[in-house]
């Protein structure tokens, strides 16, 4: 059995730390606006929701069963560790859920409460505002979850396997699979005003998820002209962990053979890069430019028929 090397394990360490954010953000975002105002959205999560609004019976116990049911399909599909790390979030998800209910419920002293008794954060008749906020931190975390290989469960397991093999984007698919549970609303509450606040939630979380997600896709070029080529293409392999390709070139002025390096990497890595480039050769020519779509191993993965 291989041992994993320690950079393994703190890839795998980075990516549950940012679960975890990721989850802190969307489960507040419910516990303290969504909830005390009554406004669903899709996923179980928004099932749980119209179930505690319809029965009072806890959100976080019916999010947890309806995605034990789904894990149980997932597991062969999506592999072992997005199991793994969707099992996780479950489980933390369903504690959060939880907990900042408490918090919220028990520790935030407003003036004005919903029917039910939950403090109003924003004050009473404040539903709109609420709707965008709460949906803000949702889609936030939401995005945050995605980014570092994890899910929520639910519809996220659907859109997860449909983004597996298909070039739809996550925000998207989940918008068109939860237009039902959305809709669905209209039966606990009688009100369409209900519905819609119920639809302009998960716009905004789709849009900012989306948002999110590809942020932290974008990807730069750089063409580096240097007569160090040799040290900073080591450098920039050890040290980013990214390739580098080689050309030969003639500058034309000069009439002088030169050798140029060509690295596609994140745009977060381009300050590395830049201050790795002039500790090695400070006189070096760096061209840099943002690209698309990178496809291929350590970018996004090519999905077409």
């Amino acid at each position: 059995m291989r041992r994993p090397a320690k950079t393994e394990i703190m890839r795998e360490v980075k990516d549950y730390f940012y679960i975890t954010l990721g989850l802190i953000s969307y489960s507040f975002g419910w516990a303290a606006f969504l909830l005390p105002y009554q406004i669903t959205t899709g996923g179980t999560t928004g099932i749980g929701a119209i179930i505690y609004y319809a029965t009072g019976f806890p959100i976080q116990w019916s999010y947890f069963i309806i995605n034990a049911i789904l894990m149980t399909f997932a597991i062969r599909i999506l592999g072992p560790r997005f199991s793994i790390k969707t099992t996780y979030a479950i489980f933390m998800l369903t504690f959060l859920l939880w907990i900042f209910q408490i918090v919220v419920n028990d520790y935030v002293q407003v003036p004005d409460v919903s029917t039910d008794g939950k403090p109003l954060l924003l004050g009473a008749g404040q539903d709109f505002m609420a709707c965008i906020i709460g949906a803000a931190l949702c889609g936030i975390g939401l995005g945050i979850v995605f980014n570092y290989n994890g899910s929520t469960g639910g519809t996220d397991i659907i859109a997860a396997i449909v983004n597996k093999y298909k070039d739809v984007t996550l925000g998207r698919m989940i918008m068109i699979c939860d237009v039902f549970i959305i809709s669905s609303c209209y039966f606990v509450f009688h009100d369409w005003r209900r519905v819609i606040f119920g639809f302009v939630t998960l716009f905004i979380i789709g849009v900012v998820l989306d948002w999110i997600i590809n942020s932290a896709r974008q990807s730069v070029q750089f063409l580096i002209f240097s007569k160090q080529y040799e040290k900073i293409a080591d450098c920039i392999t050890k040290e980013t962990d990214r390739g580098v390709t080689v050309l030969n070139g003639t500058g034309w002025y000069s009439k002088h053979d030169v050798k140029v390096l060509v690295v596609l990497a994140k745009k977060r890595q381009s300050l590395d890069i830049f201050r790795l480039v002039k500790r090695i050769d400070p006189n070096a020519f760096i061209s840099q430019s943002s690209v698309i779509g990178v496809y291929g191993e350590g970018f996004d993965q090519l999905k077409v028929k």
